[in-house]
């Protein structure tokens, strides 16, 4: 069983300020806010929230495929996800357009600012499950043209495929009457803290509500680790340890990976919300997709510490 992951290809460009977007911004002056950082570094990535989701999948030993739209530019990009083991046929590369292009800045604080364009992500609207593998165990449907994603949610919901709603930074574009439909019986509703309550505040439904809307809603607490709500029970999960911490840039992506991968494997909510930030670390430490799934993930997993990924060796 397969992983569909959805939402962008893009390539990212990452810009680390070392120093504090609060010491900049004042208060009463937001209204006419005009701020310039210069910055230390600046670095070009693989990304996009399809492209992360299927990458850890695949470190993890999980089948996952990617169902987006990306550029002309992305002929690259889709070989080594295929080099990986990634299902790409529901990958389409549009002629005259370009892939979707994020500028991410990040201060000492890990908050970040980001400057996204769309690009060939806003027409992804003109895809849908058929274009992928036929039955997929589950679907993420993470933050892409919000037509993409309603129509995704719909789609799921007809064929009683379980989604993972992750709206993230599509919020401001979508209404409170989307987000109560992308909520309505999803497995999973996810977002960082500051998306959870701009989810109740735009939708108008309490954190209860949210719950009963979505079998398992997860609050993501960045290194205070997450928050996972299912029916009545809470469960707090304390953050894993960096050893090295080197950027947060697509961290919450590989937790998303990571606790799919847990769940879809059958292990319970407090276990699998341990690994999935163990996954979320990896991605951390390790700058550019490079990473490898730790020999401790694999081992919950039921996957050979040490061993190269290969979808014919999969555990049962």
């Amino acid at each position: 069983m397969t992983v569909v992951c959805t939402g962008s290809i893009a390539f990212d460009y990452i810009l680390s300020f070392k120093g504090r977007f609060k010491d900049h911004i004042l208060p009463d002056k937001t209204h006419i806010l005009n701020l310039s950082f210069l910055v230390d570094n600046l670095k070009k990535r693989r990304g996009g929230v399809a492209g992360n989701y299927a990458y850890n999948l695949a470190l993890l030993g999980y089948p996952s495929a990617v169902l987006a739209t990306a550029g002309s530019d992305a002929v690259e990009y889709r070989a080594w996800l295929e080099k990986l083991g990634v299902d790409c046929r529901g990958l389409r590369l549009l002629d005259d357009e370009i892939s979707a292009t994020g500028f991410t800045t990040t201060d000492l604080d890990d908050n970040q600012i980001t400057g996204y364009y769309g690009g060939a992500m806003n027409l992804a609207g003109s895809l849908g499950l058929d274009d992928t593998i036929a039955d997929p165990e589950a679907v993420i449907v993470g933050p892409n043209a919000p037509g993409a994603m309603l129509r995704l949610v719909h789609e799921c919901r007809d064929r009683g495929v379980p989604w993972v709603f992750d709206p993230a930074h599509q919020l401001p574009h979508l209404s409170g009457e989307d987000l109560v439909d992308g909520a309505r019986g999803a497995w999973v509703l996810i977002g960082n803290d500051y998306e959870l309550e701009l989810i109740q505040q735009r939708s108008g439904c309490t954190m209860e509500e949210l719950k009963k809307l979505s079998e398992v809603v997860v609050t993501t607490l960045g290194r205070h680790g997450s928050r996972i709500d299912t029916g009545s029970r809470s469960h707090t999960i304390a953050a894993a340890p960096a050893r090295v911490e080197s950027d947060p840039t697509g961290a919450g992506d590989a937790y998303r990976s990571g606790l799919v991968a847990a769940l879809l494997r059958g292990l319970d909510i407090p276990t699998a919300g341990a690994v999935a930030p163990g996954q979320r670390i990896e991605r951390f430490e390790a700058v550019g997709n490079t990473s490898v799934a730790s020999d401790t993930i694999r081992v919950y997993l039921g996957i050979n510490p040490g061993d190269p990924y290969n979808p014919d060796l999969l555990p049962s």
